[in-house]
């Protein structure tokens, strides 16, 4: 099995080399979900401001459902936590550390219901390859054992599927994986 570290440059290739721009429909089997499984109106929904060639998140305000939708993203705070504060589409962003952006004036922290979450590489187990840094495991780890509630689905190409990711005691499955071939 192939290190972490090799695979991450592996997809961070394929990605750069593969990627292509996704039209609003590819969110509609996650607006189909968000419909069957959630019947409240103002759902806290976090995504991530796409970088690195990473799937278009925001394509998501092309779609009806954002009407219904909170949209949050994450923050990077001190000692490495992530937080996910409210964000309109319109609203400034600024660089953090990382070169990410994120909100500038920050609301309270919320605890996402449904977390869309950037990978490199996902596996048949829903294992996700991530950056390395641990930030969404970390808030995962911590925030699941309070709130077991929080639906986490990767957000990558189809061409992103290795077929068995090194998993470590913090890495955490994700609910589902979305592509453009679907949801699984």
């Amino acid at each position: 099995m192939q290190n972490k570290d090799i695979l991450r440059k592996k997809y961070f290739f394929f990605r750069k080399k593969k990627y292509f721009d996704i039209k609003p429909s590819f969110f509609n089997p996650l607006i189909k979900l968000i419909k069957k499984k959630y019947k409240k109106k103002n759902i806290n929904l976090s995504i991530y401001h796409p970088a690195s060639f990473e799937v278009n998140a925001l394509k998501l305000f092309e779609t009806d459902i954002i009407s219904k939708l909170k949209i949050l993203l994450p923050v990077l705070k001190v000692n490495n936590e992530m937080h996910f504060h409210k964000w309109e589409k319109n609203n400034v962003l600024q660089i953090n550390q990382f070169g990410m952006l994120e909100p500038t004036i920050l609301s309270d922290h919320i605890v996402p219901d449904i977390m869309l979450v950037p990978l490199l590489a996902y596996d048949n187990q829903n294992n996700r390859l991530g950056y390395g840094g641990g930030f969404y495991d970390r808030y995962l780890n911590k925030y699941l054992k309070t709130n077991n509630n929080i639906l986490t689905i990767g957000i990558a190409f189809s061409f992103q599927k290795h077929h068995k990711l090194p998993v470590s005691n913090n890495d955490i499955k994700l609910n589902y994986i979305l592509t453009e071939k679907g949801i699984f």
